[in-house]
């Protein structure tokens, strides 16, 4: 068992994992020939080499060699240990996994992190029963003023936290939950006054918006006030599972709409997203409170390469927008910028003029570069009265990593500013040679690839695709005439397998339980490209593969002894000279044989 999951579960819930539809989820994959190909969610690349394979059932990225299976995936992706990426997998794809109450041992080794989304999910539920009760009446009454319906409270999970201090800890100490736990989950508050004990609720009187990662947890809150009150918003801190830089709101429910319009249109808040969702325009999602971060603009190309983004025509906006931009070019994601009238949000807008009205805005947008440059750069009056705008694109330009984008929008400014095209690109190269030299955090430091006998990786190819053919290696005892100390261990480890009931018939599941290091990395790639190894045609080039090896441990071994034999004759040592004699005769013997 692994964390309190039986093996033959485990064995379920991956034999039952469809890896090409778990990976499709959260990247957007295009079949070519047998595998599938996207932009690898690990790291920024602008060509796809994130390779999936549906017959190994198996992950492969050539760019920063992250390899695996499904659950491994999933422990990376969303930073999960081995049992709660299977339990998350074992609910996608229908496995029940026994849900006994943990013991004492297994508490205590369960991670922080999933202590505090069973107790946000706990939470969600009280809050939205709250919603339906007596008490609830006025946030219920505010909801329908805004035009937000049933549909829209279901979907979104959207609750409400009574007033009272103790209400929600209460309901959380009945299920078991300690008030410590509460507040590392950031829905309570210690007491600090003096001779002061014990907690009370964070969210009293407030709306509550749950926060979702892109799987549906509730890792965070939002909580609007009903009515006056300051902060009219009160968000939860960031704890073990959530960082406001690291999500987006609302793309768990929105991210199939997102993926089939082909772009997202991304706003502030939470209800500019949940009125357009309620008005039929779905394929959106809201930035949590903060100027939009790398990580972000990395989540939202997962789903779609494009995205319009809607900014406030404001000095705030313009700044918003130039920030912005510099992510969207850096992350490789077509960008346009949608600007409101003045005095609109996308909630009043697109409540007052309707989904049509919204939806032609979004059509018309301009690609956010092309806005920037001339209505940002080029809106301000000339270079003589305005020093600081050039100042401002040159600043802009140096920030552009990729040269032939650099160049491209080099010209476009010096269009724009009528500047001389060659003085604003020696000025750009002037302060580019000025700045400190910094690498993007993005780009790898690859070392040189670790190299492997030709030969003898081969046949730990074939063992591990046939698995039912690892008694001729055995057999053949040709690992002993193995070069390669890595190499002899691991088909050392599937030999061992085999005669312990054929642990080796996941490929995929062998390879990642290997330490992380050039072996894995090189077997991982080697599996996930369509395999050399026809099966018609594998006795024989198995067997191939054996006699190779085993004729050149012969060769190095007579090598040996014609050196031994001619120190045994010079010393005189005849009784050495005619054993070792004898020796290399048998092994030409066996060389004969073997060809």
């Amino acid at each position: 068992m692994k964390g309190s999951i039986p093996e033959d579960k485990i064995e379920e819930v991956r034999r039952r994992t469809d890896i090409v539809s778990l990976i499709g989820e959260y990247v957007t994959l295009k079949k070519t020939g047998k595998n599938y190909l996207g932009l690898c969610p690990f790291h920024r690349e602008k060509t796809p080499s994130f390779t999936v394979s549906p017959d190994k059932q198996m992950f492969y990225c050539f760019g920063c060699s992250e390899g695996g299976n499904g659950v491994s995936f999933l422990m990376k992706l969303n930073n999960l240990t081995f049992p709660e990426a299977v339990r998350q997998l074992a609910g996608k794809v229908g496995v029940v996994i026994p849900d006994r109450p943990p013991s004492r041992e297994e508490r205590e080794r369960s991670t922080l992190g999933e202590q505090i989304r069973r107790v946000n999910g706990l939470a969600a539920d009280y809050f939205a029963g709250a919603l339906q009760s007596p008490a609830g009446e006025g946030a219920r009454e505010y909801l329908r003023n805004r035009g937000i319906g049933a549909e829209a409270i279901s979907t979104f999970r959207l609750g409400f936290a009574p007033e009272g201090w103790r209400n929600l800890l209460d309901f959380l100490d009945k299920k078991g939950v300690p008030p410590k736990l509460v507040e590392q989950a950031g829905l309570a508050i210690p007491r600090a006054g003096e001779g002061e004990r014990g907690h009370y609720d964070r969210f009293r009187g407030r709306l509550m918006i749950p926060i979702e990662d892109v799987d549906g947890h509730v890792i965070a809150f939002g909580g609007r006030v009903i009515g006056a009150g300051e902060p009219k918003y009160m968000n939860s801190p960031e704890s073990p599972v959530y960082t406001k830089g690291n999500n987006l709101y609302g793309l768990s429910r929105t991210r199939e709409a997102i993926r089939q319009a082909g772009f997202s249109l991304m706003v502030e808040g939470y209800f500019d997203l949940i009125a357009l969702w309620s008005a039929g325009i779905q394929h959106v999602v809201a930035t949590l409170g903060t100027a939009l971060t790398r990580a972000q603009v990395d989540l939202l190309r997962r789903y779609a390469p494009r995205v319009a983004a809607v900014f406030d025509p404001d000095e705030a906006g313009r700044k918003a927008l130039a920030r912005s931009l510099e992510l969207f070019l850096a992350g490789n994601v077509h960008a346009k910028a949608v600007i409101l009238p003045d005095g609109h949000d996308p909630d009043d807008y697109v409540r007052t003029r309707g989904r049509e009205k919204m939806e032609e805005l979004v059509a018309r947008a301009l690609p956010m570069v092309d806005y920037y440059i001339e209505e940002i750069l080029g809106g301000r009056g000339t270079l003589e009265e305005d020093r600081d705008k050039l100042r401002e694109a040159v600043a802009f330009l140096c920030r552009i990593v990729d040269a032939v984008e650099r160049n491209l929008f080099i010209k476009k400014v010096a269009e724009t500013l009528n500047v001389d095209e060659g003085v604003l690109k020696a000025e750009i190269q002037r302060t580019r040679a000025h700045s400190p030299a910094q690498m993007p955090a993005e780009q790898m430091r690859r070392k040189a690839p670790t190299e492997y006998d030709s030969v003898e990786m081969s046949l730990v190819q074939m063992m591990l695709e046939y698995p039912n053919k690892i008694s001729v290696v055995a057999q053949s005892g040709v690992l002993d005439c193995f070069r390669t100390g890595e190499l002899k261990s691991l088909g050392e480890e599937l030999l061992a397998a085999s005669l312990e009931g054929g642990a080796t018939k996941d490929a995929s599941v062998f390879v990642g339980s290997l330490s992380e290091g050039p072996l894995r990395n090189k077997l991982l790639a080697l599996l996930v490209r369509e395999s050399p190894y026809h099966e018609d045609l594998i006795d024989r080039l198995m067997a191939d593969a054996v006699r190779q090896l085993r004729e050149r441990a012969n060769k190095e071994r007579g090598r040996i002894l014609t050196r031994k034999i001619n120190e045994a004759k010079k010393a005189g040592n005849q009784e050495l000279h005619d054993r070792l004699f004898a020796e290399k005769n048998r092994l030409l013997r066996e060389e004969k044989e073997l060809s």
